[in-house]
């Protein structure tokens, strides 16, 4: 039978967001496509991500800066050859620090992100030789954004980056540490993210280079690798064809192995004292694979890693959309604002809505109003939990918030995750409906839950003790429910 009016809920229980058995990450943006915003990506893949990476540079000694290194004439005079061929990292420059503000990127894309109930990775590459007090304005910069991570200099063992070119290996090293006690100094709920991890052991069965990383690998608190199934690394300058000598290809059996590894290394560098270990780019060229086995070849490789790889805390997608063929979309040549999405897109939709890569959630006892909502960050934040009983799949489904439009909320229903932004009055959940079979016969009790993210996408120093990590808002009434059964009949 429909509901004649709109149906309000009246009952309300704590409930408690927590981390997921292995977290799952997205980059947005890169040398290789632009930054793509979280209402599409929410709407692309049905749930937010643990958090979002973003890839900057920063070389302020450097002539020319802050343009985009590609938009500055290659040393020498030549012509660029690959990707890495400029004076510094071709990533977007980073805005802030003491040379400017945090009105411009990427503090735009951070606070976009956690307003979307995401934490944010900061991949940033460094000139060396910037001062304590460049750093520590940087520091500076990120205090306001939460749990947030930060990436300094990955794949440090490499020889692709500025930084790499410019100083040796235990200077690159030294630099991490220095970074590093600086953010902890200063804004200590940031955590500094160690990518060094390589597969191929050397003479010793270590490591490249990780005698020179000691200290690193002792002060970082994660530990890292990046890792392609499939890479095309001379894009785009060639392509992809047998017998070329800029692209590879592995299997999933001797990742896995490599994965297992890397941590044992990190382990043994730390006298067996354990940290997270993450995979901070994952994906396989389709530039090598084409489409369809770049598709099944990372399906495998994400439903086996759980139980072949458990050291593996977090898995970050190397990236929404691309240029090239790294992406779960692949930018429009005709129009750079449009994706076209990829199979992959399907696969990876499928399994990041899967067990262990889901969110856990732990019910509380009944709430009174207001309710409190914390936010902590993805894998830390208390809100509040609804039952909506469903006759049947309905025709209609609205959740109204008359009295908290101010609210910026992040809404899970029925296994789907929507946005509420401030300002806007009810949200259509009927997308949750959309893949489901034929309508039931029985009713369901179903959990509609809300959590509080920040709406400006930082944390207030005005909310007192404890604004670096958490931010609070409360829900002062319950939401309302629209739900019809049936179409509406003149």
């Amino acid at each position: 039978m429909d509901n004649p009016g709109d149906r309000s809920v009246r009952a309300a229980r704590a409930v408690r967001m927590g981390p997921a058995r292995v977290a799952v990450d997205l980059s947005c943006g890169s040398e290789r496509g632009e930054y793509v915003c979280q209402d599409y990506i929410l709407r692309a893949l049905g749930r937010p991500h643990r958090a979002v990476n973003l890839m900057y540079c920063y070389y302020p000694l450097d002539e020319g800066w802050p343009a985009r290194a590609s938009a500055l004439p290659v040393p020498g005079g030549r012509e660029a050859g690959f990707a890495w061929d400029y004076a510094y990292d071709d990533y977007f420059p980073y805005g802030g620090g003491i040379e400017g503000d945090t009105s411009g990127e990427p503090f735009g894309q951070m606070r976009d992100i956690r307003r979307h109930g995401q934490d944010v990775i900061l991949t940033l590459t460094v000139d060396c030789a910037v001062s304590n007090k460049q750093l520590e304005r940087i520091a500076d910069d990120l205090r306001p954004f939460g749990r947030m991570f930060l990436r300094i200099n990955h794949e440090a063992t490499g020889t692709w980056f500025a930084f790499n070119k410019r100083y040796t290996y235990r200077r690159v090293a030294d630099f991490f540490v220095r970074f590093h006690s600086i953010i902890k100094r200063r804004a200590p709920h940031v955590r500094t993210i160690l990518c060094i991890g390589d597969d191929r052991p050397d003479a010793q069965g270590k490591m490249p280079y990780e005698d020179d990383f000691a200290q690193a690998i002792a002060a970082a608190d994660i530990w890292s690798a990046d890792t392609y199934l499939a890479l095309h690394w001379g894009w785009p300058f060639d392509i992809a064809e047998p017998g070329g000598k800029t692209h590879k290809r592995v299997t999933n059996d001797s990742v896995l192995r490599g994965f297992l590894f890397e941590h044992t290394r990190f382990m043994a560098r730390s006298g067996g004292k354990d940290r997270p270990f993450y995979i901070s780019e994952f994906n396989a060229d389709g530039d090598v694979t084409g489409p369809f086995e770049q598709a099944s070849q990372l399906a495998d490789l994400y439903r086996r890693l759980p139980l072949e790889a458990p050291c593996v805390k977090a898995v970050t997608m190397y990236q929404f959309r691309d240029r090239g063929r790294l992406g779960l979309e692949i930018e429009d040549p005709n129009c750079p604002h449009v994706g076209i999405a990829q199979p992959l897109l399907a696969e990876y939709k499928e399994i990041i809505n899967s067990s262990p890569y889901l969110p856990v959630f732990t019910p509380g006892g009944a709430a009174e109003y207001p309710v409190p909502l914390r936010w902590g960050g993805s894998e830390d934040a208390d809100g509040a939990e609804f039952t909506v009983v469903m006759e049947q799949i309905p025709v209609f489904c609205e959740v109204c918030f008359p009295q908290d439009i101010s609210l910026n909320l992040m809404i899970e229903f029925c296994g789907a995750w929507f946005y509420k932004k401030p300002g806007v009055l009810s949200v259509d959940l009927m997308p949750a409906f959309f893949a489901q079979t034929p309508p039931q016969t029985r009713s369901r009790e179903l959990p509609l839950r809300l959590f509080a993210p920040p709406p400006c996408g930082v944390n207030l120093p005005e909310q007192g003790e404890g604004w670096e990590t958490d931010y609070r808002a409360a829900l002062t009434a319950p939401p309302e429910l629209r739900i019809r059964y049936s179409p509406v009949m003149p």
